[in-house]
């Protein structure tokens, strides 16, 4: 079979690159050094024209399989290298075959978890790193990504300002199905624990842990920081009644773990008088357009995810839950949103633009049920912070046109 490169590559030199000799005796100049983590397969990277690619000797099967997988994924805009060819027809000199290749555009500025470990580790920073791989094993998950096979090694991992992002590198063992099963799910836990169990004791061997630090401990860590955030995603929350105060609580607490709730789902709970509320959890981004489909309000990305916890809120409140979006919007504006911004005094209006006093007042709400222990109403912490901390703000519209 001829050489094929199969495709969308960026750049075409790639099929110039010494296909016809195995990776690991590719020469130096087609080479770059970069942090490598631990492959049973041989691992390299090739710059070509500015770019770089990872390249990984496989066998033709799971090379095209898991290119299918990474573009699944990547369709999904879930966390994971991109792929870029599958290479097949690989023949060497004496006419032997090789390998085929999976190439893949290297992930700028990540690090294995070897790179991150290999300088003085403090306790927080691995901290950050777990919850990252935990962030990421979620994100799967909800997806309907059966790992098989996840791992320290199978991630990089890129710095977040205060925090650590974690990308799949390696779906050779995936499944990707409409809904993960539990027995999956719970599987992919356990390989989890065994395989990060194994690259402390990795590390510890090699005198990269720090005593302080307990192998075992590590990987527990790692399970329960998956478990508290499955749960947090996913879990019922069980209230007497639709609450406006409990349910913002829910919310927050997700918004805090960067995710975002598209939609609240609430349901009687069978032989009580209880409801069940469930949000709908989708991905950061999602939301700013969104408020300006349904209502014109073109806002921040922040201001976006706050307006439509608000309208979700009002939609459960209102039991609107199975009215068109659209309608439930225009209610949400003329009843909620446009008598809050008119609520401001003429002569403080210059103050704030009005998605961003929206916003103030609801946080200010927040504070205000906090402190009370139940929720105060829109009405009233409107009136409190008109009159506690608004008229004590500089006035941003003069500010903003110089005057």
């Amino acid at each position: 079979m001829p050489l094929q490169l199969t495709g969308t590559p960026g750049d075409p030199d790639l099929i110039r690159l010494p296909w016809d000799r195995p990776l690991a005796e590719w020469p130096e100049h087609h080479l770059v050094s970069l942090p490598r983590g631990i492959s049973r397969h041989v691992v390299r990277f090739a710059r070509l024209a500015g770019r770089v690619y990872a390249i990984k000797e496989i066998s033709e099967y799971y090379a095209k399989r898991e290119y299918r997988l990474l573009w699944d994924l990547h369709r999904l805009d879930t966390p994971a290298v991109e792929p870029v060819a599958v290479v097949t027809g690989r023949t060497g000199p004496d006419g032997e075959p090789l390998d085929s290749a999976l190439v893949t555009r290297h992930l700028q500025f990540s690090l294995p978890y070897r790179a991150v470990m290999s300088g003085t580790l403090r306790p927080e920073t691995l901290n950050r790193l777990l919850d990252a791989l935990a962030v990421l094993l979620v994100r799967l998950h909800l997806t309907g990504f059966y790992w098989g096979d996840c791992s320290l090694s199978n991630v990089l991992f890129r710095r977040d300002a205060g925090s650590f992002a974690a990308y799949l590198v390696d779906a050779e063992t995936g499944e990707l199905h409409p809904l993960i099963s539990e027995g999956q799910r719970l599987h992919d836990i356990d390989v989890a624990h065994v395989n990060i169990f194994g690259e402390m004791l990795d590390l510890q061997a090699g005198g990269l842990l720090p005593p302080s630090i307990d192998p075992e401990e590590v990987a527990d860590s790692a399970r329960d920081r998956y478990h508290g955030l499955w749960e947090e995603l996913t879990s019922d929350d069980i209230i007497e009644e639709v609450d406006w105060h409990v349910i913002d609580q829910r919310i927050r607490r997700l918004n805090s773990l960067g995710f975002d709730v598209a939609e609240m789902m609430v349901r009687r709970k069978a032989g009580t008088g209880r409801l069940v509320v469930r949000p709908k959890v989708v991905d950061a981004g999602h939301h700013q357009r969104r408020p300006l489909r349904l209502t014109g309000l073109d806002v921040e990305e922040n201001q976006a995810r706050r307006l439509l916890n608000d309208l979700d809120c009002f939609r459960v409140a209102h039991g609107l839950r199975h009215e068109d979006e659209a309608i439930v919007a225009h209610r949400w504006l003329a009843e909620v949103f446009l008598p809050t911004v008119e609520a401001v005094p003429g002569e403080l209006r210059g103050k704030l633009e009005p998605a961003q006093f929206f916003h103030e007042v609801l946080d200010h709400r927040w504070f205000l049920s906090e402190e009370a222990g139940r929720d105060v109403g829109l009405t009233a912490a409107v009136e409190s912070y008109v009159k506690h901390v608004l008229v004590h703000k500089p006035d941003e519209e003069a500010f903003i046109s110089g005057e």
